[in-house]
């Protein structure tokens, strides 16, 4: 495991600003088809305070999904760093980025991304059931289900445990996706697009949720979206223009 550490701040005085939870620079990203190279991301700096929630937003294209994966570790940049809680992390092996996307950092998706053959509480559990391992589990499984059962319950989906996903609303989708985001108690929540396939009244919904666990919780988050209204939910608004910082 890195030397990464993930303790909560300590409260700070009003004068002293939040420290840095995660922290991108000059962060760059290009793909090539052939002889044509497409620049993504062309240098982007970027901060996000531990229990701040900040939107990126910025037209197709801009940029705003491929941040997102490079902050949540899914894929490696091609140039510039990825901090977290002062660690840099995007330079790690392989194994040690999994474990800090399985522990530190929720991740959520416009695509609900369910395993369609498992229950909502399944599902929920299942990055725990990694996490700990056959063996281990055993002895963790009860403590984990009922971390999982609050949690489905909070989001008014108590009387959906059992339910699959083909028997779930989008909403309903949405919200057994960012329990499974939670469950493991991480200290970053990224959201790309989550309310994207749903409709105005289950979007509000999901919005009044993140909200709810950014300010009840001091959870840490950055939300992508193209929608200037949802982004105006949040903190503070990063536009990416072309790959870059236009306005922060």
């Amino acid at each position: 495991m890195s030397s990464v550490t993930l303790e909560r701040p300590r409260a700070a005085s009003p004068e002293i600003a939040p420290p840095a939870l995660l922290r991108v620079r000059d962060l760059r990203k290009h793909y090539r088809s052939g002889d044509r190279v497409l620049e993504v991301l062309r240098g982007v700096d970027f901060d996000l305070a531990a229990g701040e929630f900040v939107s990126v937003i910025g037209q197709s294209g801009s940029g705003k999904s491929t941040l997102l994966h490079l902050m949540g570790l899914l894929d490696a940049p091609d140039g510039g760093s990825v901090h977290l809680a002062g660690g840099r992390v995007d330079n790690l092996p392989a194994r040690q980025r999994d474990r800090l996307r399985n522990t530190a950092i929720g991740m959520v998706f416009q695509a609900y991304h369910l395993l369609p053959e498992l229950t909502a509480l399944e599902n929920v559990l299942a990055p725990l059931m990694v996490r700990h391992g056959i063996w281990a589990w055993l002895s963790v499984r009860r403590e984990a289900r009922q971390r999982a059962v609050d949690l489905l319950e909070r989001f008014g989906l108590g009387e959906r445990l059992q339910h699959k996903p083909r028997q779930l609303s989008g909403g309903e989708m949405q919200r057994v996706a960012i329990a499974r985001a939670l469950v493991g108690g991480p200290r970053l929540l990224l959201a790309d697009e989550p309310t994207g396939n749903l409709d105005v009244e289950s979007g509000a919904g999901i919005l009044d949720v993140l909200c709810t666990l950014n300010r009840s919780e001091g959870l840490s988050i950055v939300l992508v979206s193209h929608d200037a209204s949802i982004a105006g939910r949040a903190d503070r608004v990063v536009r990416l223009v072309a790959g870059r910082v236009a306005t922060v």
